[in-house]
Parts: C-alpha cells; structure tokens; sequence
C-alpha cells in the first residue's frame, strides 16, 4: 500500500459522501488523493464545491486507472455494469470495497476476474453523522494490515467490526435496517407524549435525547441492557407499569422477529442477485 494511497468512491450518495467525508475530517486522506463519481453533471459540481475533491459525472474506469484503492458505493442491481466497466482498470493487489448490500464477495471475483483483496462494508446511514455502525467482511486475500487499513476508513465514521460474510446478513438487519426501527420507537414516544399533554417540540426534544442517552450508557458503562433497565425500575412504580404494557404487546418479540425476518429477506435477495447475474469471460 503506497504511503499516500488514491482513492476512487464510485456512487458518492449519502454513504459515499459520508464515507469521503470521514476520511478527510480524519486525515486519512487529503483532497488530493480522491477521485469520486456521480450520475448528474450538477451533483458533480455541487459536491466539489463541498468537499473540495475531483469529481467526475460519471468516468467510473477514468477514476480506477490511477487508484489503489476503489470503493463501490453503488446499488446492488447496477453493480454488475459497474464491475464490467472498471474490470480492465484493475489490478492484482489493489483494494476493492463494496458498500452494495447483498451482493456477494464470489460474484465479485467473478466480474472482475482479478486476484485481488476484496471487501464488503455494510455501513449504515447515522455515519452521515459520525455516528455509523459498520459491519465489515473480506475474502482470504486480504492481508491483516489491509483489514486495518479499511477498519481505519469505516471508524472515522462510526464503530466497525469484522464478521464473516454469511453473517453480514444479520448485520444488514440489525444495524443497517435498524435506524428504521429506532425511529419508530422514536416517533412513537414522541406520539405518546402529546397524547398527554406535550407540546410537539418538547415530546421530540425529551424522545430524542431519551433515545441517545440510552443507547450512550449503555456503551460507555458496558452493563447489559437489563441491569440499566432494573436500575430506573422502582417497586410498584411508573416505569414497572409500563414495561409490563410493552411486555404484553410483545415489544421484545417483535423486534427479534424483525432482525429474524430481515436476514432471511437479505439471504434471499443475494440468492436473485447471483441467480440472474451473468459472468462473461
């Protein structure tokens, strides 16, 4: 990996906006090294304008020749076209990490046709805030320090850690699907404080900061959910009350069942991904 590596992000949306974003506020990377694509002329000059970086309207292949490291943060249904395209730009050794949920690390090998270290990241959309949760897999030749080199890129925007690539199933359910759940959990509270008496601001202000708060004590003390929970439950109280009402709508069971229903809905989505995906030689 050379000193000051190039970059090349394909599909700068929201995460791969995001993504540059951390690894310029952390220093990772300066502008300079950095060459990202977009579909619309405008998206190009509007996001130059914000993170001072080269970016191309479209000119995938013109952006892989010189890079060593290429980052696919594009929609698992154009990837195919994406990898045909920058295939013969693509050299042994380079780093290739997709953000493309439920597309396999073999079907990439197989487009490609490159020995060459391959990775899936699954970050999810608080990293547009720093705040990302990412779960991260890789194929066998990929090297300890390249893994610490791409763990590197995903923890300037949140936390990372490293599962084997059947399990990115469950990350894809339970970190990359679950902002969807918390902000219904989210608006629900908010629905409940103005359903006694809360002005709207106030109920979003006190359900947010709850929120947060929560989820910040129980990573900064490292107590299991239950024991923090035990610890606002008074005998006899309000809270005892209200967790016997969640218990009997199945809050918990619901919400398993959800992580449950998501990880056998992303096994299935790859299962038509590879099924309909043509390798040409």
């Amino acid at each position: 990996m050379s000193v000051s590596p190039r970059y090349a992000v394909l599909g700068a949306g929201n995460i791969g906006s995001a993504v540059i974003g951390g690894m310029l506020k952390s220093g990772i990377a300066v502008p300079e090294q950095i060459t990202a694509t977009v579909r619309s002329r405008e998206h190009a000059d509007e996001l130059a304008g914000q993170l001072n970086i080269r970016v191309l309207h479209g000119g995938n292949l013109s952006a892989v020749e010189t890079a060593d490291v290429v980052i696919l943060a594009v929609k698992p249904a154009v990837m195919p076209k994406v990898l045909q395209e920058i295939r013969w730009a693509l050299r042994d050794g380079r780093i290739l990490i997709s953000l493309a949920a439920a597309f396999p690390i073999a079907l990439i090998e197989g487009l490609t046709g490159r020995r060459m270290p391959v990775f899936r990241a699954m970050p999810n959309i608080p990293c547009v805030v720093g705040a990302g949760a990412t779960g991260i897999a890789c194929n066998a030749l990929a090297t300890s320090e390249q893994k610490q080199f791409v763990e590197q890129i995903f923890s300037a925007i949140g936390v990372t850690c490293f599962v084997e690539e059947d399990l990115l199933h469950a990350v894809t359910a339970l970190s990359g699907s679950g902002p969807a759940y918390i902000y219904m959990v989210i608006e629900a509270l908010i629905a409940g404080g103005l359903k006694q008496g809360l002005s709207h601001e106030i109920s979003t202000r006190l359900a947010e900061q709850t929120v947060l708060g929560a989820a910040k004590l129980v990573k900064d003390t490292g107590l299991h959910p239950a024991i923090l929970r035990d610890q606002v439950i008074t005998p006899g109280g309000v809270t005892i009350s209200a967790i016997h009402e969640l218990e009997s709508h199945g809050l918990r069971s619901m919400l398993i069942s959800a992580v449950e229903t998501a990880t056998e809905h992303s096994r299935t989505v790859t299962s038509k991904i590879v099924e309909r995906t043509q390798i040409s030689e």
